[in-house]
C-alpha cells in the first residue's frame, strides 16, 4: 500500500520530472538535421551543442539521484545514430532514478547540495532547455503551470549561486503581469520573447 498522500506525490522530484519529460520529449524528437546549426535563446549554444548538453544533463543526473559523481567536464556526443529516441529513454531512466527510495534526501554532487536541491537543477534544465530549443525550430512548447511554480520557489532561492557560476545570466527585465514562465525565463537570463533572426 502506498502511504504517501496525493500532495506529497505531486510535489516529488520523479512526478515533476516525469510531467517536464512528458513536454521535453516532443520538443526533442521534432527537431530536423537542417535544424541543428540553428542559434538558440542561450548565446553559446547552437540547436546541435545544446541538445548535446541537454542530453549530457540527464544522463549525468540519474547518477546524482543515486549519489554518485557526475562529469559535466567531457565534451559530449550523444547526437549519433538514433539519438532523439535515445534520448527518450534516458529521460525515463532520469525519472525512474529520482524515483528510488532515498533519492530525495540527504546531499548529492560534489557541491554538497541538498538532494532536493540538485533534482530541481535538472527539473528546470528539462523545462527551460525544452523552452529554448522549442523556440529555437518553432515548434510548440508549453511547460505546466504547476512544475512552473515549483520552480520559480526553488531558482529564486539558487539564482545568485548559479549567476555567480556562470550558470544563470542577468535578469531581463519583464512586466509586472509577465506569466510565470516569462518570469522564470528572464530570472535565468532569457529573453521571454526571443526569436530567431531571419
Amino acid at each position: 500500500m502506498n502511504d504517501k498522500t496525493e500532495t506529497e506525490t505531486g510535489t516529488r522530484i520523479s512526478t515533476l520530472l516525469r510531467t517536464a519529460a512528458g513536454r521535453a520529449v516532443p520538443v526533442v524528437r521534432g527537431i530536423r538535421d537542417d535544424q541543428l546549426g540553428a542559434p538558440t535563446p542561450c548565446a553559446a549554444y547552437d540547436v546541435h551543442a545544446l541538445a548535446d548538453h541537454l542530453f549530457q544533463v540527464v544522463v549525468n543526473f540519474q547518477a546524482l539521484a543515486a549519489k554518485r559523481d557526475a562529469d559535466f567536464g567531457a565534451a559530449p556526443e550523444h547526437l549519433t545514430g538514433e539519438w532523439r529516441e535515445r534520448f527518450a529513454q534516458e529521460t525515463a531512466r532520469l525519472v525512474a532514478a529520482w524515483d528510488a527510495p532515498g533519492a530525495e534526501e540527504g546531499t548529492s554532487g560534489a557541491m554538497g547540495l541538498p538532494a532536493r536541491t540538485v533534482g530541481s537543477m535538472v527539473l528546470g534544465d528539462l523545462t527551460v532547455h525544452a523552452w529554448d530549443l522549442a523556440r529555437a525550430t518553432g515548434l510548440p512548447y508549453e511547460p505546466d503551470a504547476a512544475l512552473v511554480g515549483v520552480l520559480l520557489a526553488e531558482f529564486g532561492a539558487l539564482a545568485p549561486t548559479a549567476r555567480r557560476m556562470g550558470v544563470f545570466g542577468d535578469p531581463v527585465a519583464v512586466a509586472p503581469d509577465a506569466a510565470p514562465f516569462d518570469v522564470l525565463l528572464a530570472l535565468t537570463g532569457r529573453d521571454p520573447g526571443w526569436t530567431p533572426r531571419p
